[in-house]
């Protein structure tokens, strides 16, 4: 095999790729041992007609395909490497060549890794978080666990009223003639959740079990059913179940049922110490978001489209694991969503023009930086995946080549080049804060 190497425009170039006679012979001769237990020709018993014999039915061309199918992903593996070119995208290969006794040629087109050009990335100016813990704040989580550990109470000696989960049957009218889809039965509904037509809820408010009730109201003019749109409407109700939440009193015994805690003061201690950590990651998290993005906005570099087509097609790859991994095919969810595959290329192009404009200018900083991550350091990364997937540090590295060590230091080499630039930020306060 042997490799021509041309550069081509916009961080392109096109390998010419060159494999020996002998190479593709053995290729076709596999081709044709693979399918000659289906072929039948007259005269010959299935199976057993000789590979001259169908080239000369079929044409030459007859096995063509699965040589190619076969050849190319291992020549184009040898050719990659031996470019020594960083490729960034998946080839386009075309087949130049093939015939019987004269070398097979096929060319590949590949995106190289573009050079990047790094403005200013230290010493950034970013905004400051506000990572301060308020008492509404705090107030709002015991809330939370307080609607958690709620009591469910049957109410028969009163009117339903807002926050009141009823379950009652209805039925829709439209000048006196029901309405498809206008029925329900059994129906749990709870009042102000503003789930229901506007005004709906509102008029179950004061109305005792088992108390037949007409709702009037009017359809909005955006519904989603054309012939409700603005029209008038009234609903027959009968709520035959009415229950309300009971909420526990916010003192130490509650303290002593949700938490570890003896107090409510010391439980109140634990939540702002949890939100303050929240606030704390949040804010790391968006000052290291900030200081990428001008990092960014400050350099050059000239991405090449097929980079960001290969990108755009491995988000969607992820996509299809995740909806899998939930029973759902992309077919499915594309006939579900009315959306199409351009649709979603569309939807997916500035996540992942944002992912290669990140790793390209993160890369660059490690190199100027000269961050080199040691052996000991990959180590403690191993050290901690293999707890988190309970094995033994030597039998997890058994599991680890040397290209995934490799992408695994540069990964962390990336994460210390983010670190370095959120260090040297200087956090400003916005104009809000200012005012």
């Amino acid at each position: 095999m042997s490799v021509q190497v041309e550069n081509l425009e916009k961080n392109m170039a096109k390998l010419t790729v060159e494999v020996a006679a002998e190479e593709l012979e053995k290729a076709l001769n596999a081709a044709y041992q693979k399918q000659k237990k289906n072929i039948s020709i007259p005269g010959f018993r299935k199976g057993k007609v000789p590979r001259a014999m169908v080239e000369k039915m079929y044409g030459p061309a007859v096995f063509y395909e699965d040589a190619v199918n076969s050849l190319i992903p291992i020549e184009y593996e040898k050719a990659a490497e031996e470019s020594g070119l960083d490729i960034v995208s998946r080839p386009e290969i075309n087949v130049e060549q093939i015939e019987k006794g004269k070398p097979f040629i096929f060319t590949a087109e590949v995106a190289v890794k573009p050079e990047v050009t790094l403005g200013e990335y230290k010493g950034l100016e970013v905004p400051k978080a506000d990572v301060e813990v308020t008492d509404e704040e705090i107030e709002a989580e015991l809330k939370k666990e307080q609607e958690k550990n709620a009591r469910t109470i049957h109410v028969e000696d009163r009117p339903a009223q807002e926050g009141d989960k009823v379950t009652l049957d209805f039925e829709g009218f439209v000048d006196g003639v029901a309405f498809e889809g206008g029925a329900g039965k059994d129906y749990a509904l709870t009042l102000g959740s503003h789930s229901f037509i506007p005004g709906f809820e509102e008029q179950l408010a004061g109305v005792s079990l088992e108390q037949p009730v007409e709702v009037n109201v009017t359809f909005p003019e955006d519904y989603q059913a054309e012939e409700l749109k603005g029209k008038a409407a009234v609903f027959k109700c009968a709520i035959h179940k009415i229950e309300t939440k009971e909420l526990p009193e916010l003192d130490d015994d509650f303290a002593k049922d949700v938490s570890e805690f003896d107090t409510l003061e010391e439980y109140k201690k634990e939540i702002k110490d949890n939100i303050s950590k929240r606030k704390e990651e949040a804010a790391k998290n968006a000052k290291e978001n900030a200081v990428v993005d001008k990092a960014i906005e400050n350099a050059s570099m000239d991405i090449p489209e097929a980079m960001v087509k290969t990108q755009i097609d491995q988000l969607i790859e992820d996509f299809a694991r995740r909806i899998q991994s939930q029973g759902l095919t992309m077919e499915q969810y594309m006939q579900f969503t009315g959306a199409t595959a351009e649709v979603m290329q569309e939807q997916m192009r500035p996540q992942a023009m944002k992912r290669i404009q990140s790793r390209l200018v993160l890369e660059k900083v490690a190199e100027v930086e000269n961050i080199q991550i040691s052996d000991e350091k990959l180590d403690e990364e191993l050290s901690k995946m293999a707890e988190m997937y309970k094995m033994e540090l030597d039998k997890f590295k058994e599991l680890i080549d040397d290209y995934q060590k490799d992408q695994m230091k540069k990964d962390l080499a990336v994460q210390e080049a983010v670190t370095l630039m959120a260090d040297s930020a200087k956090e400003v306060e916005t104009a809000a804060e200012e005012a």
